[in-house]
């Protein structure tokens, strides 16, 4: 050879090549070579205390930039601690590259330590899992991999590298080899969708996440303004258009607002913008003509259908003449004069702090803070209560919602916009999942804001156990001191009760600036509203 370059410090140079600042892992013997070119690297490894914590941090990382996360993990229990992670990014499509080192290719198949087919597996929750046979090929794909990442379907994408590839020598000319990759565009329907756009009396777009990574949405605001249509989002895209906004009718589809839905059902043409049109999403939706929009053929179900990326389309529909919809909106706003079907109540009630009061105050207190939401009850509050201003400024596992979600989503979240202050809104149940990650952030001394909500129970599973069965069980939580937890991780810490401690607790915890926990104590007996229970 004659410029020779080990494979491991070539992955390295094509990743620091498309700027990759952080790289969210933990170390084990089959990716130790890989560990060893990092050392020696711009890019700076954040090292979790569960590889679980790296996949979800690398896809708040995403959330937030805009950019691909990349975590990495060894072969065996390291790689399979991923999975979590993994399919949390693969159900909200968030571009992440995932490293798994493994077993040397001659051991490959022989039952030996540690030894599981790793493709099989992430296969499912990937958009492509590749293996790579020798150092050429694990170049080639990870270069594939990077154009697929940039000009493809979002979602995660894996390569399983044996260790002894990564110990493997090429040639250094190979970095510059050219890896072609087509991403499919069909507009085969687009006078269809002219015609129906052009003929409509109510239309309504609702978008979605395709929009941010498509990075659109400075594109999108002003297609929206520019026609004056009125935009419902799905969970992931609130913020595109600001909820503060006119046009913006906020969220809709199982937790929607009754603005979102009530345009969704009487509309008569839906424009769906990179958006994958879920059963939650279809909750809000009547018998309108859809047109949608995705660069995922397979996510298609509209029936007007154009595969294409967000950007094109909306460069496409410049020369279109939208109608007028001020009548339609009209209509819309006299229904439904305020957007949010949960109206917070100004006087507090006695007894024990209610959830969504304690809620109220986080959001109050943390002002244009980025809010990162874990699974449970809580998570309804949040978004019946928030208004989102901007794309990545509410990051919530909507499609899978793991529990432990959203301790190691803030590092991410913070590393991606450390100008803004993060905050963790998290309930007893779902914080103990992966409350080792606050070792993670003392050591990082990165200073985000983790609201415990303590009902010292789990408490939607106990809302409908008592609701639709026959009564309570298992869910009831023996809980630690978690403000003495909090502070053996040398993280201040403090327990509130009542609703102008919470906002006072919250307010000096951002303004410290540095890491801390507050724990709130709230009704175990408060429900969430039901859907059906939510209309004005």
């Amino acid at each position: 050879m004659d410029h020779p370059i080990k494979c491991s410090s070539a992955i390295v140079k094509l990743l620091q090549e498309k700027q990759v600042e952080y790289i969210f892992g933990h170390p084990g013997e089959q990716v130790l070579p890989l560990y060893d070119a990092l050392r020696v690297s711009t890019i700076k490894h954040i090292l979790v205390r569960h590889e679980q914590a790296a996949a979800h941090a690398a896809d708040g990382y995403a959330r937030s930039s805009g950019k691909i996360g990349v975590c990495v993990a060894t072969a065996g229990p390291g790689a399979l601690n991923l999975v979590m992670g993994v399919a949390t990014a693969y159900k909200d499509a968030v571009p992440m590259l995932v490293i798994t080192g493994d077993v040397p290719t001659y051991l490959k198949g022989e039952g030996g330590f540690q030894d599981v087919e790793l493709c099989n597996i992430f296969q499912n929750i990937t958009l492509e899992s590749f293996y790579a046979e020798n150092a050429p090929d694990a170049i080639l794909k990870l270069k594939l991999v990077l154009k697929m990442l940039k000009y493809g379907p979002t979602g995660p994408v894996h390569i399983n590298i044996p260790k002894d590839v990564l110990e493997e020598e090429l040639d250094y000319s190979l970095l510059a080899e050219n890896v072609k990759y087509y991403s499919e565009n069909e507009f085969n329907d687009f006078s269809q969708a002219v015609n129906a756009i052009e003929n409509c009396k109510k239309p309504l777009v609702i978008a979605g996440s395709g929009i941010i990574w498509s990075h659109s949405v400075k594109d999108f605001r002003r297609f929206i303004n520019n026609n004056k249509i009125p935009v419902a989002t799905t969970y992931p895209a609130r913020g595109v258009l600001s909820e503060y906004d006119p046009l913006s009718l906020g969220m809709i589809g199982t937790r929607g607002t009754g603005r979102a839905n009530y345009a969704g059902v009487n509309s008569d043409v839906i424009i769906a913008l990179g958006c994958r049109l879920s059963e939650r999403t279809l909750v809000g939706i009547g018998d309108a003509k859809i047109i949608h929009v995705n660069i995922d053929s397979e996510v298609l179900k509209g029936h007007i259908n154009i595969q294409s990326n967000v950007k094109n389309v909306l460069h496409k529909f410049k020369s279109l003449d939208f109608p007028d919809s001020s009548t339609w909106l009209s209509e819309i706003r006299k229904k439904f004069p305020d957007s949010l079907y949960l109206k917070p109540k100004h006087k507090i009630q006695k007894g024990p702090l209610k959830p969504q009061e304690a809620i109220k105050q986080i959001l109050k207190a943390s002002g244009d803070s980025t809010i990162v939401n874990d699974a449970g009850s809580h998570t309804t509050w949040v978004t019946l209560l928030k208004k989102v201003k901007k794309p990545g400024s509410l990051i919530f596992s909507g499609s899978f919602g793991p529990m432990g979600y959203g301790l190691p989503a803030s590092i991410g979240c913070f590393l991606a916009c450390p100008q803004s202050h993060t905050v963790v809104i998290t309930g007893d149940g779902g914080f103990q999942m992966t409350l080792q990650e606050l070792a993670t952030i003392k050591q990082e001394n990165i200073p985000v804001v983790i609201c415990v909500l303590n009902n010292h129970c789990l408490g939607i599973i106990r809302q409908w156990q008592d609701t639709f069965y026959q009564g309570a069980f298992q869910v009831a939580l023996e809980n630690p001191n978690f403000v003495m937890l909090g502070k053996s991780y040398g993280i201040d810490s403090v327990r509130v009760e009542s609703s102008d401690d919470v906002f006072n607790a919250v307010d000096k915890a951002i303004k410290s600036n540095k890491p801390y926990l507050v724990e709130i104590i709230v009704d175990p007996q408060e429900n969430i509203p039901l859907p059906s229970q939510m209309r004005e």
